[in-house]
């Protein structure tokens, strides 16, 4: 018995993602506790009030420094 699927083309996982599929995430509106999570670290009350601090200031570049 053959295997089809070790004969079969390259999956979709191959090919690039489109331009137009791509983004960094900050097109869209950011809250506090999306900006600590972006950071690497669980949100505290402590965090998400500096995040929401850094948001007011920053806006949405706050978020940049953490997306590639």
């Amino acid at each position: 018995m053959s295997d089809s699927s070790a004969s079969s083309p390259a999956s979709d996982d191959s090919q690039p993602t489109p331009d137009h599929l791509l983004h960094t995430g900050t097109e869209g509106p950011i809250d506090p506790e999306d900006l600590v999570r972006l950071s690497g670290r669980e949100p505290t009350p402590e965090l998400v009030e500096e995040a929401r601090r850094r948001l007011e200031e920053e806006g949405p570049a706050a978020a940049e420094r953490y997306l590639p």
